[in-house]
């Protein structure tokens, strides 16, 4: 488990020096086939759905330059009378997403949007069965995945500042180093639209969640007359996966956790952990603490301090996985190990260091950090006193503070463009909480309406229980009728 805790949790208009207009897809007669067999661990591959490999520009400034491979599904509508297009469809991360048609479907993607769209999945450059990086991470290094720990003191910050260092410094100098200057969100969103050309499609729609988000909103600010129906769900702001919205992490805790609590404290009787959700969440203090100076141990696990709050902050991102968490705290509360969580820890351990390090290539070209370690412990020390919860993980340091400088400047998302963007939202999201959203908002201005969801979580579309939420983005890309205008969905709009 302890090999595995990181990939598990690893599940962020104007461009400076903007590069030349991009090419078409080297060819359009894309070649279908039998989808990989590892592309949804767990997940029924729909009847019909297939895979094909497209060849892009590694550097879109040398178009005729080296070639690389994205890998590319699609899920195709079997109603011609009623297909609009292509829906592109991102699950966030950035993490491999040629089985997310799969997902969506198993998550019951309504029948209206299957027969009005071809559902197109890939994974982006740098990771998954496209073309792949590797940071040659250990396993202690695969461990907190791309989530720093928590920090108790300045000297934690420092001696995770040397372990990042030296995490950067064989990204750099791996076998495939020379692919990282490209590894990038906007080289992702010109791939996306290497795909609807070869597609053979003048417009794509557009689904993405939580990095997704980013990447959608720089897809639709580089090409906006190729942009036909843009959803945006569970926003990261308008930078991406930056070192502030990484600081927002706390934030999102402090928004979170109040759900579980309360859930822990109605089933007193199951958990023990208290009555209220002041006592439960008083006792994620008192088993922090009592984790930091006397961690549990197990063969494959230490249960520290850090790892349960990397635990707490994975787990509250479904209401599903409440009773896994409940049942975590449940038995370091009483001194014993957890149970292992369910599912195949080994084909998720197989391809951790190759989605962390395409995650970490990702990241840290799309934005400066900080380099300064006293910048960090300055921040740590903020955010443990202001998000006591989760803050002082989210404001340690990354590989990114030893990254050299990236090749491009970021694309600034803009609201030049059409009004395209529906975004939606819930008021309580740990990774991508609701100031995040705000920030999108603002930068998109008239392109984009936003519709929130009074909900616990990370995700709305599908995977959340607001009817109020859910109808608007089936309508929008159904329709193309967009809310006129933000609203609020209440809790009461989602059944029980």
């Amino acid at each position: 488990m302890r090999k595995t805790l990181g990939a598990a949790f690893a599940a962020a208009t104007v461009v400076t020096a903007l590069v030349p207009g991009t090419s078409q897809a080297e060819s359009s007669d894309l070649k279908w086939g039998t989808c990989p067999a590892d592309m949804s661990p767990g997940i029924p591959v729909p009847p019909g759905m297939q895979c094909t490999t497209l060849k892009v520009p590694l550097d879109y400034r040398n178009p005729s330059g080296r070639k690389i491979d994205i890998a590319v599904s699609r899920l195709a509508s079997k109603q011609p009378d009623q297909r609009r297009g292509v829906l592109l469809v991102n699950p966030g991360g950035p993490s491999a997403g040629l089985g997310y048609p799969a997902t969506l479907v198993a998550a019951k993607l309504p029948q209206s949007v299957l027969d009005s769209y071809d559902v197109i999945g890939f994974d982006p450059r740098g990771i998954g069965h496209s073309t792949p990086v590797t940071c040659d991470l250990t396993a202690e290094q695969q461990l907190y995945g791309n989530i720093p720990p928590y920090a108790k003191s300045a000297a934690d910050v420092a001696e995770r500042a040397a372990k990042v260092q030296q995490i950067a410094k064989q990204c750099w100098s791996s076998k495939t180093s020379a692919l990282l200057p490209h590894i990038s969100t906007a080289n992702t969103a010109r791939d996306l639209d290497q795909i609807r050309s070869a597609l053979g499609e003048a417009k794509a729609s557009y689904l993405g969640a939580s990095w997704g988000t980013h990447l959608g909103a720089v897809y639709t600010t580089l090409f906006p007359e190729r942009s036909d129906r843009i959803v945006l769900d569970s926003n990261l702001p308008p930078g991406g996966w930056d070192y502030p919205s990484e600081r927002l992490w706390g934030q999102g805790v402090e928004d979170r956790l109040p759900d579980f609590a309360a859930y822990v404290a109605a089933n007193f009787r199951e958990y023990g952990l208290g009555r209220t959700p002041a006592q439960v969440t008083a006792k994620y203090h008192e088993l922090a603490a009592r984790l930091d100076k006397k961690p549990v141990v197990a063969p494959d696990t230490v249960w520290d301090g850090a790892v349960l709050r990397l635990i707490t902050f994975g787990y509250l991102y479904g209401a599903a996985q409440m009773p896994m968490l409940a049942e975590v705290w449940k038995s370091l509360a009483a001194n014993q190990p957890p149970p292992p969580p369910p599912g195949n820890s080994q084909s998720v351990a197989e391809g951790a260091d190759q989605l962390i390090s395409g995650r970490y290539a990702m990241i840290c070209n799309d934005s400066r950090w900080p380099t300064s370690v006293k910048t960090y412990q300055r921040a740590v020390a903020v955010d443990r006193l202001r998000y006591p919860l989760f803050g002082a993980a989210g404001a340690n340091i990354q590989p990114c503070a030893y990254w050299p400088d990236a090749i491009e400047a970021p694309v600034r998302v803009s609201d030049n463009g059409p009004a395209n963007v529906l975004m939606v939202q819930n008021l309580r999201d740990p990774a991508t909480p609701l100031a995040a959203a705000r920030q999108m908002r603002r930068a998109l201005g008239q392109r984009a309406t936003m519709v929130t969801a009074d909900e616990g979580g990370h995700g709305v579309y599908l995977f959340g229980r607001n009817r109020c939420a859910n109808y608007p983005v089936t309508t929008f890309l159904t329709t193309g009728i967009r809310p006129a205008h933000d609203y609020t969905c209440s809790a009461a709009a989602a059944p029980r």
